[in-house]
């Protein structure tokens, strides 16, 4: 006999004596098998406490809350209500605008709405009970209302919010369950109300337009940064998220790296955070939905200011500004951080000293310790409210700068500027001269900088302080926004 028919023959016998067996057996005493599980992944009492976030990275998740499944959230940052900033912050944030807007630049900023104003449908009962709602969403329109008052473009992201998704649509939440980044979903709804606004602006009808498509081009696993940390507290673990990837390209077009084609320069700019990184394809989603070419220099790791930063001391935009830049960032990022507009504001001012007179100088070696870099022994006027400072080392690879301004009635400032980790730098740090309070009036004196450490071969270094061309009274007519 033929073996499959043997084979056929023995599962065929099986069958038969599983049947007979079931037949001689009551239906009531047939019962259903019976299975206990315990909740996966439920928090542990450490990381409901803050003390345990103990250093400045654990601090941006303070405190963790356990939501349906393992959706996790943080007290702070995704369920706050509060979205404001200090008068000085709105202060600077107006000069900043107006300094863009001398420059012939309309600058869009993407606010993100947080994860509890989109996602608190993933809170349990109690927790969504607690979180102001109501509060949270008032609060938030109003911050984009005080941007659009200084003369921003501010696109409405506030009808994203309270998502009530179906559950057969896990995979297109907008923001990951146990990461504080949108998923490719979340950056492609916000990418279309941005669109809507970007060609209201009048500088975009001069703008060559060009058609984008997208199409899902495979699958990525999200490690959440959220789910991490409990795993640090907790000892827990979670299971990876899948989502799906997209790419962008030109419509119709062969994928031949001619990324401008016959377009020109890209005239629209994206500057931001990780969220504007290649996994989310949030410049992409612009691209195809604004119809026009984008510049994407935004790279992840850079915060509130690491991108926006880098790209104005670059010859791309000192040479060639767009006519709109798309700035993104959170709600989580300080608005009142005086040093970084004190960065950005010289840049903003032609390029910091480059190409003008410097005033003082030096260029010399840095060696352990501090090193006093410049000294004004002519006593000459070189009031902060109308000076800047720029400082390159021939090392570009350094990323910090320690420094001690000294004034001539003996008050000094310490300043430390640090760029992220994952930049491309230049060794350059411009920066006006301190203005804020009663520091505008204050005569420089000498600048210290903090050489290598013990140890290590000698920094080269050039520095200047040259002056301003902008007014040092700019924006100060709308510095009581927001008191």
């Amino acid at each position: 006999m033929n073996p499959q028919m043997i084979k056929l023959l023995g599962l065929s016998a099986l069958t038969a004596g599983i049947l007979a067996a079931a037949s001689g057996a009551r239906a009531d005493d047939i019962k259903a098998p019976s299975f206990t599980a315990e909740p996966c992944c439920n928090l542990c009492p450490a990381a409901h406490d803050a003390k345990n976030y103990t250093t400045r990275y654990q601090q941006n998740f303070t405190t963790l809350v356990q939501a349906q499944g393992d959706w996790l959230f943080r007290t702070q940052e995704d369920l706050r209500t509060e979205f404001n900033t200090t008068p000085a912050g709105y202060k600077r944030l107006q000069q900043l605008h107006d300094a863009f807007k001398a420059k012939g630049v309309e600058l869009v900023l993407v606010y993100q709405p947080t994860r509890g104003l989109v996602n608190r449908n993933k809170l349990n009962p109690q927790e969504k009970a607690a979180f102001d709602y109501e509060k949270a969403l008032t609060n938030y329109k109003s911050m984009l209302g005080r941007f659009a008052q200084m003369g921003y473009v501010v696109p409405d992201l506030s009808p994203l919010t309270n998502e009530n998704l179906p559950e057969t649509l896990p995979a297109h939440d907008f923001y990951f369950r146990g990461d504080q980044h949108w998923t490719p979903y979340g950056a492609q709804r916000t990418a279309k109300v941005v669109a809507e606004k970007v060609k209201q602006i009048p500088a975009f009808a001069d703008i060559p337009k060009r058609e984008f498509e997208t199409k899902k081009s495979g699958r990525m696993g999200k490690t959440g940064t959220l789910h991490n940390m409990a795993g640090q507290l907790c000892g827990t673990s979670y299971a990876i998220q899948y989502m799906d990837q997209f790419t962008t390209e030109p419509k119709g077009e062969a994928g031949d790296g001619d990324l401008f084609s016959d377009s020109g320069n890209p005239q629209i700019t994206l500057v931001g955070t990780s969220h504007s990184g290649k996994n989310y394809n949030f410049a992409g989603f612009l691209e195809e939905a604004i119809g026009a070419d984008i510049l994407n220099v935004a790279f992840p790791g850079g915060g509130f200011e690491g991108a926006m930063i880098q790209y104005l001391g670059s010859e791309e935009f000192q040479k060639n500004p767009p006519k709109i830049l798309i700035w993104e960032f959170s709600p989580l990022y300080r608005l009142d951080q005086e040093t970084i507009y004190r960065q950005m504001m010289a840049l903003l001012d032609n390029n910091g000293c480059e190409g003008k007179p410097a005033l003082m100088s030096s260029k010399t070696a840095l060696k352990p310790g501090k090193n006093e870099l410049m000294v004004n022994s002519k006593n000459m006027d070189l009031r902060n409210g109308s000076h800047q400072v720029d400082i390159r080392f021939a090392d570009t690879s350094v990323k910090t700068l320690q420094a001690t301004l000294w004034y001539m009635n003996g008050r000094h400032e310490d300043i430390k500027i640090e760029k992220p980790d994952t930049s491309d730098t230049d060794g350059r740090f411009a920066f006006q001269l301190r203005t804020d309070e009663d520091w505008a009036s204050q005569n420089l004196l000498a600048v210290e900088v903090q050489g290598p450490e013990a140890g290590k071969e000698p920094l080269q270094i050039e520095a200047k302080v040259c002056k301003r061309n902008a007014s040092p009274q700019a924006g100060q007519q709308t510095a009581q926004i927001g008191q």
